[in-house]
């Protein structure tokens, strides 16, 4: 494999936090070069007499990709290639590979995680301790807000993959019964049960599918009708897939038993969102961060390398296209 390419990484801290060692992928390239911030106005310039480029989320339209004829390989730090134009490269005859797997355990125990603070009200006896309603309490424990056991409940997926399993099984490890959903635009398999099947058996809900112009807003204020008094939703995959208002709607008016999500339809979210409103009740926000262990990241460094290094051998791996 020749060691003269020159790569260029476009949001390097969206993946390392100086805690990787990238000396695996800097031993694919003569150069690599690491940006922290680059934006639509710069992404050409950064890439001129790049060869490889490793984006993260940066975009790389048409626009761009007509403008770096040197470029030959796109490595993806992530799963989702959305911000790449595809067609455009497939047109200039640039490779372009992702990244696979690298993060279930990671999103599998956020994904339990989240559920356990819902069914245990972990985030609202927290709160309760820090605003001294325990110091006040008239005997030894509160117990102000329902808990709720997994053992004997059901829990319904959406995604049966990779991490939908490994989140079955910690489900399961916990006495639940597991149930799993049939994908909007999906070919019907045997074992998945249509959304107005599922949706009334299951006491907790969770998500590990790709949004899709099938599973976009999938979930709305009719389906969330659908499930039991008290149930949760959790959703580590992508935003977009829930209906955000329909959500809020159905917290507040007290019909679900608490939501989490991980994810939302725009991030960051800066001009607002329905989930954001501070009078919504048991809703468990977190930042994107359900697939970010050092672990998992580090996975991604290996098969960025793993890509590199296939592509360079004239073999493919991870390829999209």
């Amino acid at each position: 494999m020749t060691n003269t390419q020159r790569a260029v990484f476009l949001d390097h801290p969206s993946l390392d936090l100086g805690d990787l060692d990238l000396s695996p992928l800097r031993s694919c390239f003569g150069e690599l070069q690491l940006w922290t911030d680059t934006t639509p106005d710069n992404v050409i310039e950064r890439l001129q007499g790049a060869s490889v480029a490793i984006s993260n989320k940066i975009l790389l339209n048409a626009r761009t990709l007509a403008a770096c004829p040197e470029l030959k390989l796109i490595l993806v730090a992530a799963t989702g290639t959305n911000n790449v134009d595809l067609e455009a490269a497939r047109a200039h005859g640039i490779t372009v590979a992702n990244c696979q797997g690298y993060g279930t355990p990671s999103v599998a125990q956020h994904t339990l995680g989240l559920l356990l603070a819902l069914a245990t009200r972990l985030v609202d006896y927290n709160n309760a301790v820090r605003d001294g309603q325990w110091q006040q309490a008239k005997q030894f424990c509160l117990l102000d807000f329902p808990i709720v056991e997994l053992e004997g409940k059901t829990l319904g997926l959406f995604g049966h993959g990779e991490l939908g399993s490994a989140v079955a099984k910690l489900a399961e490890a916990f006495g639940m019964r597991v149930l799993i959903g049939q994908i909007p635009g999906r070919p019907a398999r045997p074992g998945r049960l249509s959304l107005d099947e599922l949706l009334p058996q299951v006491d907790a809900l969770t998500f590990h599918c790709p949004l899709t112009e099938h599973t976009r807003n999938f979930i709305g204020a009719r389906e969330l009708a659908l499930l039991k008094p008290g149930a949760f939703v959790v959703n580590t995959a992508r935003g977009g897939m829930i209906d955000e208002q329909a959500l809020a709607d159905a917290l507040r008016s007290g019909h679900l038993g608490g939501a989490a999500t991980d994810v939302l339809s725009v991030e960051p979210p800066r001009d607002g969102n329905p989930l954001l409103a501070a009078d919504i009740p048991r809703l468990i926000i977190t930042p994107h961060s359900a697939w970010g262990s050092r672990e998992a990241r580090q996975r991604i460094v290996t098969q960025l390398t793993e890509n590199a290094h296939a592509f360079f051998n004239g073999t493919a791996l991870r390829v999209v296209t």
